[in-house]
This record gives C-alpha cells, sequence and structure tokens, in this order.
C-alpha cells in the first residue's frame, strides 16, 4: 500500500447536470489531479455516488468522468479501496472487478506503518437506528436486489432522482451532532482500545478530526459545503479543506 493514503467520504455525485452539481465534480476531480502528482492511495468510504445501482449490462453513464479518472491514475500505479455506503450499495462487476481496485461490502482495518486503521461507513451504527437497521436488512437482501434488477434502469434511476434527500440542505440541530458525535467516540474509544490507532467514519457529514486516548477519529465531512478528507502521510494523520 502507497503512501500518502488518502479518505474521501459523502461526495453524492448525482445523476443531474446542475451548475451547482457540475462544480462539485470538478473539485473532485482536481484533488484526483493533485494525487495524481503525489502518488499513494485512495480510500472512498462510502456515499461517493448519492445513487449507484448496476445492472449486468448497463452503468450509470452520468459518471464516466469519474470513471476515466479513476482508470486512468489506476494506470499511474494508484489503488483504490471503495468501501460501499448506504447510497451505492449495489455493485456488480464493473465496479468489483474493472473499476475499483478493491470493493468492501462492509468495515475493513489494516495496517501501515505501525498504524492500524478500521475503517466503516457508519450507517446504522448509533444506537437509536433500529428502524433503519431493519431497513438495512431488506434493501441489500439478494431477494431485494434481485427483484429491483427487472426494473428496466431508465425507471430505476428515475425512482432514485426522485427518492434522493441529499443535497446541501442537510442540516441537524447542534444537540442532535452532539448526540450522535458522542455516540462516534465511545465507538472509536473501545476499537482504540483494543490496539487501533485510527477510526475513519463517514455518513455523519461532520468534516472532524478527534484525538482520543492516544488515537485519532476521523468522521469525514460531504462535499457539498465544505469539501474535506483526510490523509496520512506515514507519521502524520489530518484533516484538510480542499480549495
Amino acid at each position: 500500500m502507497q503512501r500518502p493514503l488518502y479518505f474521501i467520504s459523502d461526495v453524492h455525485l448525482m445523476l443531474s447536470r446542475t451548475n451547482e452539481e457540475l462544480d462539485r465534480r470538478e473539485k473532485l476531480y482536481r484533488l484526483l489531479d493533485h494525487i495524481a502528482s503525489t502518488g499513494g492511495t485512495v480510500f472512498f468510504v462510502g456515499d461517493l455516488f448519492d445513487f449507484y445501482y448496476e445492472y449486468p449490462d448497463v452503468i450509470p453513464k452520468e459518471y464516466f468522468k469519474l470513471y476515466a479518472k479513476v482508470w486512468a491514475l489506476k494506470e499511474q500505479g494508484i489503488d483504490f479501496h471503495f468501501l460501499v455506503g448506504n447510497h451505492d450499495y449495489w455493485v456488480m462487476d464493473f465496479m468489483t472487478e474493472k473499476l475499483m481496485t478493491y470493493t468492501h461490502l462492509s468495515d475493513f482495518e489494516f495496517e501501515i506503518n505501525g498504524k492500524k486503521f478500521y475503517i466503516t461507513h457508519g450507517d446504522g451504527l448509533l444506537s437509536w437506528d433500529y428502524g433503519y437497521r431493519f431497513l438495512k436488512k431488506i434493501i441489500r437482501s439478494k431477494l431485494f436486489v434481485g427483484l429491483f434488477r427487472w426494473i428496466h434502469p431508465t425507471v430505476g434511476f428515475q425512482i432514485a432522482r426522485w427518492v434522493s434527500k441529499s443535497g446541501p440542505e442537510y442540516d441537524i440541530s447542534d444537540a442532535l451532532t452532539q448526540k450522535i458525535r458522542n455516540e462516534l467516540m465511545n465507538f472509536a474509544q473501545l476499537k482504540i482500545e483494543n490496539g487501533f490507532d485510527y477510526i475513519v467514519f463517514g455518513h455523519y457529514h461532520l468534516g472532524e478530526m478527534m484525538d482520543i486516548n492516544q488515537g485519532k477519529l476521523a468522521v469525514l465531512g460531504d462535499w457539498f459545503n465544505t469539501p474535506r478528507y483526510a490523509v496520512f502521510d506515514g507519521e502524520q494523520f489530518e484533516m484538510k479543506d480542499w480549495e
């Protein structure tokens, strides 16, 4: 695994082509160009796409430029780890075998330079998320996935445009934000007590790095307001704003 390690989450690339959407895409592409100049390894920690559903012979064409960017960087020797999120779980062989170097369908861990990482998108982790955990089992079941693939892709993608709630208006109260932060910190503390150094979350859009004992918790931000990413250069693990 080549350093630096870049961690990016919750870009939520849309199927639409508004000016705001095209601007967000270009910001991500410029970050990928930057990574091309430094080398390293890229981790997409879920919800790279606001909706991604892959059919045996059909993929969303709206993301073509991203596919091309990732492919070009792979040709330069940069590896891509794609941890699926709650918006882009439904992958098939294009994503798992052709585009990304590695695709992770659940949390994963690794060690590099004496530091142990635990990576999770984090959806369904909160103690009060009973309803979502039940829904998650349904929409990730083989039966649901198989039945949805009988829907024509044009209709399926139109349903996705209608259902999606992502956007710059994502906002929650300060009290709920702190409640979420406390749960994530408790989760991270247990992992750190069990030998991990760095815990990386997506999903919660906080864009924060927190010190916990001798370790760190990174809760990656979304790309609607202040695009942020985390980077580990082999010595330091930091959260950075992009542009």
